[in-house]
């Protein structure tokens, strides 16, 4: 568990106080918060045993080697165009602009911000960018070749130029990506971090940093004047490493490059103190903003004189927006209907010939606005016995985890497995997308009885139904499918819908593909 522990450095005298405090209320219990000893911090290992991969990948040498490698392809990518070495070597004036492209496409992507380092970079991410900044790049060759030659750019070289440079930037940098998510994961390279306040918001954060390493940051302690006696969110422990007062010991004991502020009981005063010395100290600064669950990528920053201010801009699920979503999602639904039919038909038949039973399977779901329909599913389980359904019945999820998957005895059926295995037990549901009752993306819909459970047990869990449910979902693409955490569905979910565009959407379909063979839920 996540338990931010104070060290030698602070108070005795508060600490003594504040363990007999939580004794004399648990009696019996272990304090969350021990004073005897300075813990040993959670580190990477040294930077220099990580040497040029830690340089490379995540240092200082990152600014260097992506628009290095994008410059290389690219006039590899040119040279190709033109026909090889000897052909550059011989180029007339009017492919000459062309020796112009691979600088210009650096320029635009530095001017596209792609060299900007990103905190959890996905590989869709990269495609509009590239594409504007490559195609922007190979216009204004073209447009330069027609000022300064006078001739029509529309050629053979050039147009092969700009498809080249497409594909050779294009597998540079997701040959990058990949490299450095896999150097992430495997903690070879990151950055250490510390977080100023052990609440539950510096917990949660910590934790989803120590299990998402593909973030590339590592927390290796807490800074925190009064911290909980009972700051337990899942993860490991790390150190409590003293007050913001501690910043400069802080940062020269874990060697840490970022600071994130998170909630604490500090006052802002001391906050800006410690954000103007962290820059002083070359460390980079962020902050968890405090209204962080209403805040989404439609701020606008503006001044009143010297204040500044930020003005929210909130997702409206019965505005004109989403009815443009609701009806790409029936014309949509209605293409993929027949071009699936043979696919459909053929799982029909399997169910059919597999076990008796009905071939699909229904269940009623909760939906937006809390209404109750009937989801539709291939049949994917034989039917069950008066002991199996007992057992079924007496089924109940871990605490705090989702239902979903096998519940019960394992009755599926060979071709269940298989429809299970790759979520084509799910494509039934086009249909209650047709029907209205559904979209192609959105949160998940539930059942009724773990609806209540839920609505009571997680907070902000009932925020889900303001939009239609969906087949597929934020939650669902960052592996949340199955018996996985409520709590963090209904944080992916909150995200979507706050987040939400018809961009987004089209982000989430295309990631779905990528996890098409992984188990449904």
């Amino acid at each position: 568990m996540y338990r931010p522990t104070l060290n030698v450095r602070q108070r005795q005298s508060r600490d003594e106080v504040r363990l007999t405090a939580a004794a004399s209320a648990h009696p019996g219990a272990a304090p969350a918060i021990r004073g005897s000893a300075a813990p040993e911090p959670v580190a990477l290992a040294p930077t220099g045993s990580r040497g040029i991969a830690h340089w490379a990948l995540e240092g200082r040498g990152w600014q260097i080697l992506q628009p290095t490698v994008d410059f290389v392809l690219a006039t590899v990518a040119v040279v190709l165009a033109l026909g090889g070495p000897a052909a550059v070597a011989d180029v007339d004036g009017v492919r000459a602009p062309l020796l112009a492209l691979p600088p210009l496409i650096v320029l635009f992507s530095h001017l596209r911000g792609v060299y900007r380092t990103k905190l959890h970079a996905i590989a869709l991410d990269m495609a509009f960018p590239l594409l504007s900044a490559v195609s922007v790049a190979a216009m204004t060759v073209a447009v330069a070749g027609r000022l300064f030659n006078g001739a029509d750019p529309s050629q053979p070289p050039w147009l092969r130029a700009w498809a080249f440079a497409l594909v050779a930037v294009g597998v540079g940098r997701l040959t990058l990506y990949v490299l450095q998510r896999r150097a992430r994961a495997l903690r070879l390279v990151g950055q250490p971090v510390v977080i100023v306040g052990a609440g539950l918001v510096g917990a949660q954060l910590a934790r989803r940093l120590e299990t998402n390493p593909e973030y590339g940051l590592v927390p290796v302690g807490f800074l925190d004047d009064d911290p909980p006696l009972d700051a337990e969110v899942g993860g490991r422990e790390a150190p409590l490493l003293g007050t913001v007062d501690d910043l400069d010991r802080a940062i020269e004991q874990t060697g840490a490059s970022n600071i994130i502020v998170a909630f604490s009981s500090v006052t802002d005063a001391r906050i800006s103190r410690l954000v103007q010395r962290s820059q002083e100290l070359g460390v980079d600064v962020a902050v968890v903003p405090r209204m962080f669950e209403t805040i989404n990528h439609r701020v606008v920053y503006d001044t009143v004189g010297g204040i500044p201010l930020m003005s929210f801009s909130i997702v409206d699920p019965r505005g004109v927006q989403f009815a443009v979503k609701h009806t790409l999602d029936f014309v949509l639904a209605a293409l993929l209907l027949v071009l699936l039919s043979p696919l459909l038909l053929a799982c029909a038949v399997a169910v059919r010939l597999g076990s008796p039973g009905p071939i699909l399977f229904r269940q009623a779901r909760v939906g937006r606005d809390g209404k109750l329909f009937d989801l539709y599913k291939f049949r994917s389980m034989r039917e069950a016995d008066p002991h199996e359904e007992a057992a079924c019945a007496a089924f109940v999820p871990d605490p705090g985890t989702a239902p979903g998957g096998v519940e019960g005895v394992d009755r599926r059926t060979r071709i269940g497995r298989f429809m299970r295995a790759t979520s084509i037990d799910e494509l039934p549901q086009l249909l209650n997308v047709l029907r209205g009752d559904m979209s192609l993306v959105g949160p998940r819909p539930e059942r009724p009885e773990f609806v209540e459970v839920f609505r009571q047990d997680i907070r902000r869990y009932g925020d889900r139904h303001r939009v239609k449910s969906g087949i597929t979902g934020w939650a669902q693409v960052h592996g949340l499918r199955g018996q996985s955490s409520i709590a963090d569905r209904v944080e992916w979910d909150n995200y979507y819908i706050a987040h939400w565009s018809l961009g987004l959407d089209l982000k989430i379909l295309l990631l779905t593909f990528k996890s098409l063979f992984e188990h449904a839920d």
